[in-house]
């Protein structure tokens, strides 16, 4: 039995959606702020009902997409909802809309990750990388936040920082652990940069298999300095930082990740994609519709469209030496 008739006979338990496309920064690696997208919009709470209602088991639940989902004022009901559904939530967001209300709507609701993007130590390097000058604020957010959280003894959610590192900014990430430990954050991921040749979103800009050897001793000292400070220090995808640097994914390097068995993710407009690279590199919005785009849930049941002959001959590439483009680059071009 192929692999594909195993895992896909159900709908998956894992799933990515977008609350808006709206964002209140200008990052200079981001496909939002670069390329072709969606036009600007929320979505609403009895559509983000529609689409997960469709689903019988929903294990995990990413709340984000290209937009920062703070700004939509239905995201504490949306993790509600899911958490009365026994759902793991969580979400990335820049902080800066994270007022002291929409902190405690949060932690009310149940959410168990929040994790905080953060790419620059200083005010000056992050007011490059995000196109705002926001730095102070967001620290002042997040430690307000934190120390609410431990005045009401919640232990949710968890908060973590993700740091996209890139050659521009990667001599920051001490500086980094310094602010996380004293704002009293606990766990700091080292975040992968995906390229497309535009902004600072560059291949000159990756450390994946181009890392220098003082690149790499500088994460060793970091991982050693979060081991002294019990600050847990990892990559995603479950490898520390250095192995999401420097590992090996084979011949068919994207062969490796289960994406299209496991997941789907959806945007505000109820576009279906393979995952949270799709937006990543397009050339232009038809091609992001007729080679990304697998179906709209507001047009189709979410059944048909899993099940569907565009979502299986997206696999069926996936399974051959010719995938998408978007899949084609995991691996080589980045750690997945």
């Amino acid at each position: 039995m192929t692999t594909t008739a195993v895992s896909v006979d159900v709908l998956p338990r894992s799933l990515y959606i977008e609350p808006t496309s709206r964002c209140n920064e200008f990052c200079q690696q981001c496909p939002r702020t670069l390329l072709s997208r969606e036009d600007d919009r929320d979505l609403s709470f009895d559509n983000f009902r529609y689409i997960v209602d469709q689903f019988p088991v929903l294990e995990r639940v990413v709340l984000h997409g290209l937009g920062e989902p703070l700004l939509n004022k239905e995201l504490p009901r949306m993790v509600r909802y899911l958490k009365e559904r026994g759902t793991y939530v969580l979400f990335n967001s820049n902080g800066i809309a994270l007022t002291a209300m929409k902190g405690q709507d949060l932690i009310d609701a149940g959410l168990d990750e929040y994790r905080l993007s953060m790419d620059g130590a200083t005010r000056e390097t992050y007011a490059h990388v995000r196109g705002v000058d926001a730095f102070d604020k967001i620290w002042r957010n997040i430690g307000a936040f934190v120390k609410r959280q431990k005045e009401q003894d919640a232990s949710k959610p968890a908060v973590s920082l993700w740091f996209t590192a890139m050659k521009e900014n990667l001599h920051e990430l001490p500086g980094l652990i310094d602010l996380a430990y004293e704002h009293g954050i606990r766990e700091v991921y080292l975040q992968r940069l995906v390229f497309f040749e535009q902004g600072l979103a560059l291949s000159k800009q990756a450390l994946f298999r181009r890392s220098t050897r003082e690149e790499l001793d500088l994460v060793e000292s970091c991982a050693q300095i979060c081991k002294e400070r019990g600050i847990f220090f990892n990559a995603a995808g479950s490898a520390t930082p250095v192995e999401s640097l420097i590992r090996d994914f084979g011949e068919r390097p994207w062969s490796g990740c289960r994406r299209p068995y496991t997941l789907t993710y959806i945007t505000s407009s109820g576009n279906v994609l393979s995952c949270c690279f799709a937006p990543f590199g397009h050339r232009s919005a038809r091609e992001y519709q007729e080679e990304r785009v697998i179906g709209n849930i507001f047009k189709e049941p979410i059944k048909a469209i899993w099940h569907g002959e565009r979502y299986e001959a997206f696999r069926r590439a996936f399974e051959s030496d010719h995938p998408a483009r978007h899949c084609s680059q995991c691996g080589l071009n980045w750690s997945y």
